[in-house]
């Protein structure tokens, strides 16, 4: 269980990195094609000798920068799935903002009581919504509408929000395994790690080496 574990935490990793350099490098080629081709433009009234190869050259980038309307598109759908994925790594890594202060303050009971009930209130959400975006992206599926700007390579919209009900259901599995090891006492508080202790590491690195 604990390797298959691993191998799905760097596989959802994976995933976030995966998705983060795809939007840079899409973003970079469209805005590099959209800018290097007026220099090419720029030789060629420069050198009139040379002006039809760099004439040539610029309207080649031109017609590619043009060609990439999708690029737009793509760079948003990646986006959305980034999101959805980096709910479910910020559940498992506590990176959301903490609000548990108050909570840190009661007795460890309390602690865990609160803990449980807050847990199964984020369970109860993120079902909601899974079982709400199932229907909307079967209805999508069967309406079969094409992605803007990507429906011409057979993109359609519901492949892009499938990421929704399978997010949430990312989400669900993050919490159930929350909500189990706040049962067998094995931790108070909602994420799986602690924000506040590695807050307070970053803080203060002394005391990280202090004997």
């Amino acid at each position: 269980m604990q390797s298959l574990r691993r191998v799905w935490e760097h596989f959802e990793e994976g995933m976030i990195a995966f998705l983060l350099a795809a939007m840079t490098l899409v973003t970079f080629v469209y805005v590099a094609l959209n800018n290097i081709y007026t220099l090419f433009y720029n030789l060629s009234d420069r050198w009139v000798v040379s002006s039809d190869f760099f004439a040539g050259i610029g309207d080649h980038l031109m017609g590619y920068a043009q060609g990439m309307t999708w690029s737009v598109a793509l760079t948003k759908a990646l986006f959305g799935w980034l999101i959805f994925f980096g709910i479910a790594y910020g559940v498992r890594t506590a990176g959301h903002l903490g609000v548990d202060v108050l909570v840190k303050k009661t007795s460890k009971p309390i602690q865990r009581l609160l803990s449980l009930l807050a847990c199964a209130c984020c369970i109860v959400y993120a079902g909601l919504f899974l079982a709400a975006s199932y229907k909307w992206v079967s209805a999508l599926m069967v309406a079969g509408i094409g992605a803007e700007d990507l429906d011409r390579y057979g993109i359609k919209v519901a492949y892009i929000t499938v990421i929704v009900p399978i997010g949430f259901a990312l989400i669900i599995a993050r919490y159930l395994e929350i909500l189990y090891r706040i049962y067998t006492h094995r931790q108070t508080g909602l994420g799986l790690a602690d924000e506040a202790a590695e807050a307070t590491k970053l803080a203060n690195p002394a005391e990280e080496h202090r004997p």
